[in-house]
This record gives structure tokens, C-alpha cells and sequence, in this order.
């Protein structure tokens, strides 16, 4: 695919778990598909996931990811690595840009996902990997069970993901990094038995087989996983550029078909829901998918 004349039904912006599943689905329905993707799917963190049903023992993200691509190389899926630099309203749907070509599609899905941010920690990435630093306790608070647990982050953030990892272990302890709205959740942290500490400043570095939190004036503490609740940018910015409708904290605003409020847009996974679960990307893919394909011209064989 490389200029104007190429056309497609559906460019899917994102190669995570929700863009793919979506390719899978128009592939299957015999339409002509492109995903478009940057190569910094947050799914690619994921050590291991226990919320991908069969899969007795989990699977990484990046395992996952290849089973599904495998799936889209014997459909026959065109694929790019590259960035979608632009996307404009045309009259047959719209034109993107990506490697300085315009490329023309009828429908568009944003499967763009988000960019969490990080806490000052120089090894973020490997501990990760090794499940040291964890991003969602929905997916693996149950990993945590009776583990010293360390949740960082500003109060009005973290106070919610304290309370739900204290169900999973005795000892947690939030990091609040700054003084600000979330006070009066202090109460309800206490009673729950959550230790709050006021931490602006606090940096986190690897120390045995665990965390360790360095607080200004020196003083440590250790923790054997830490949650950091520290907000996310969300990838939004082509349909914001297409003056599609957003929530405020940036998700695009989709309808119960996954349909943005510019027609032909489409938005799936993270991109629309601070729920970060690959099941529920699954779904918002293959309703897009089922939605895209009902609105385009019937197929004849």
C-alpha cells in the first residue's frame, strides 16, 4: 500500500490486542483491512495476564499479540509499521497520512490506547516485566494475595486502588505523592486499614527481590510490588483533530456501537474506557467490526 489510489474499508489506527481483534473480524468478513501501528502498544508490558480465558497459566502480551498477528498473516491483513501522523475528513470517508503518503479509507477504528505515566523510577521497564511495578490491580490484584503492597500516586488518584488492593492483602500502604483534594478519603483509608504516607518527591529503585521507596530526607521503605496511580495520556489526538467528542479526561466519547460522534469513527479499547482489560477491547472490537461492516456496501461473492 503505498499512495492515493489505495483504498481501504476500514484503517485501524493501533496494533494492540483491541486493533487486531477488530482486523480479525473485518478479514473474516472479507473486507479490505489495514492496521497502521506505531510499535508502542502498552499491551507489549504485560508479563503475564490470568484474564485471557484458556489459558490456564496466562500468556504474555507479547505472546498474545503474536498468536493474533499469526491469525492476521494467514488472512492476508496489510500491516504497517509507521505512525498516523494525520487524518482529514474526505468525501468517499478519509484520508490518513503515515510515511509522508495519503492513504484513503471509508471508515476509521482508533485503537490508539494510552500512555501511562510513570513514577521517577530509572528501572520502570524491567521491573515490569518482572511484576515489581503493576499498572492494574483488576487484572492482577489476585497475584498479589498477602503481599506488601505499595500504591504511588496523588490522593484523589490512589485512594480508590488502595481500597480495592486492601481486599487482597494486609498490608498496603499508599504513597500519596502531594497534598490536594483527596484529603478527606484519609478517613475511609484508616478504617480500612490502608497506611497513608505523605510523599512528595518519593523515588523508587530495585532493592532485593522487591521495591524500594526513598523518601526525601533519605528514609526508605520496602515493598515487595508497588501500583503506581499516577495518570495516563490518552492517544486521542487524531479524532480531536476531526473535532470528535471527548469526556474530560480525554477518552473518546463512542455510543453503544463503538461509533464516535463523527460518522465513520470509531474508537475502541483504552482509547474510550479508563476499564484497561483485554476482554473488554475484545468487545468493543468485534462490535465495531460487526457495526463497520453492516454500514459499508453489501459484498457480493
Amino acid at each position: 500500500m503505498s499512495g492515493e489510489n489505495q483504498s481501504h474499508d476500514c484503517l485501524i489506527v493501533g496494533g494492540g490486542p483491541a486493533g487486531l481483534m477488530a482486523a480479525i473480524y473485518l478479514a473474516r468478513f472479507r473486507r479490505r483491512v489495514c492496521v497502521v501501528d506505531a510499535g508502542a502498544s502498552r499491551a507489549a508490558l504485560i508479563p503475564r495476564s490470568h484474564n485471557v480465558p484458556g489459558f490456564v497459566h496466562g500468556l504474555s502480551g507479547t505472546d498474545l499479540m503474536a498468536r493474533m498477528s499469526a491469525q492476521l498473516d494467514e488472512l492476508a491483513v496489510t500491516r504497517v509499521a509507521a505512525e498516523v501522523t494525520a487524518l482529514r475528513r474526505h468525501d468517499l470517508g478519509f484520508q490518513a497520512i503515515w510515511n509522508g503518503h495519503v492513504h484513503a479509507a471509508a471508515t476509521v477504528i482508533l485503537a490508539c490506547g494510552i500512555v501511562d505515566t510513570h513514577p521517577p523510577f530509572d528501572e520502570w521497564r524491567a521491573a515490569v516485566a518482572d511484576g515489581l511495578l503493576r499498572y492494574c490491580p483488576v487484572c492482577d490484584a489476585f497475584e498479589a494475595i498477602g503481599h506488601r503492597i505499595g500504591i504511588v500516586g496523588p490522593l484523589h488518584r490512589a485512594a480508590g486502588k488502595a481500597l480495592f488492593l486492601r481486599g487482597y492483602s494486609r498490608d498496603v500502604t499508599l504513597l500519596a505523592t502531594g497534598e490536594d483534594d483527596g484529603k478527606a478519603a484519609v478517613s475511609e483509608l484508616t478504617e480500612a486499614g490502608v497506611e497513608v504516607v505523605v510523599a512528595p518527591g518519593v523515588r523508587l529503585r530495585r532493592r532485593d527481590d522487591g521495591v524500594e521507596a526513598v523518601f526525601e530526607g533519605g528514609r526508605t521503605a520496602q515493598f515487595e510490588m508497588v501500583y503506581p496511580v499516577m495518570g495516563a495520556e490518552v492517544r486521542s489526538h487524531l479524532a480531536m483533530t476531526l473535532v470528535a467528542e471527548h469526556t474530560g479526561e480525554g477518552y473518546l466519547k463512542v455510543d453503544d456501537h463503538q461509533r464516535s460522534s463523527v460518522d465513520g469513527l470509531y474508537g475502541i479499547g483504552d482509547v474510550v474506557t479508563d476499564l484497561h482489560q483485554i476482554s473488554v477491547a475484545f468487545g468493543h472490537a468485534a462490535v465495531a467490526a460487526c457495526t463497520i461492516h453492516r454500514s459499508l456496501p453489501r459484498r457480493l461473492a
